[in-house]
């Protein structure tokens, strides 16, 4: 019984570094153009950034290789703005977008560069299931078109485009009293 407990929590644990189906990480992939600051202007809903918009995410390299991660963004119920640090490693090649973050001590998840344009610009990005999708842009603001490439990409790779979030940047609420 023991045996088949740890392998399922071991089973578990790899699949949330894993891909989902019809989609496939970015060769080809640099690390050093992918750093700084991106804003997140579309996501699935998911309890970690629920309610909060003017979402931004940046990536460094810290001392020892890896890449820490800083998320923030404004929560639209008390005006005060949330932040997360976690650290991101590569699954497998530096040169494939596949990389695994932790937020959570050592406790890792995928995040999967699916979409990626040749400036470094903008990314369609996923984690270890079709219930994690992201769009980032290095500008707060997109154009129509990347927005609908976007849209038609992902839900031909499964992913439940009806309940995106499109991330509000221009807003600014007032702290509640």
């Amino acid at each position: 019984m023991r045996t088949i407990l740890t392998a399922l929590l071991l089973a578990n644990l790899f699949a949330c570094t894993g891909v989902p189906d019809k989609v496939e990480p970015v060769n080809d992939f640099a690390l050093t153009p992918y750093l700084g600051t991106w804003y997140e202007i579309a996501r699935l809903d998911h309890s970690f950034e629920r309610d909060l918009h003017q979402v931004t995410a940046t990536y460094d390299v810290a001392s020892d290789g890896s890449v820490t991660v800083t998320n923030k963004g404004l929560d639209k119920q008390d005006g005060e703005w949330q932040t997360a640090s976690g650290t991101a490693k590569f699954v497998d090649s530096e040169t494939v977008g596949h990389l695994k973050v932790s937020f959570f001590g050592p406790f890792y998840s995928s995040y999967v560069v699916f979409y990626l344009d040749s400036d470094y610009q903008h990314a369609f990005v996923s984690g270890f299931n079709h219930n994690y999708l992201w769009l980032l842009s290095r500008t707060p603001e997109i154009s129509q078109q990347l927005k609908a490439q976007f849209v038609t990409m992902a839900k031909s790779k499964g992913f439940d485009t009806k309940q995106l979030i499109w991330v509000e940047h221009t807003s600014k609420p007032t702290a509640k009293n």
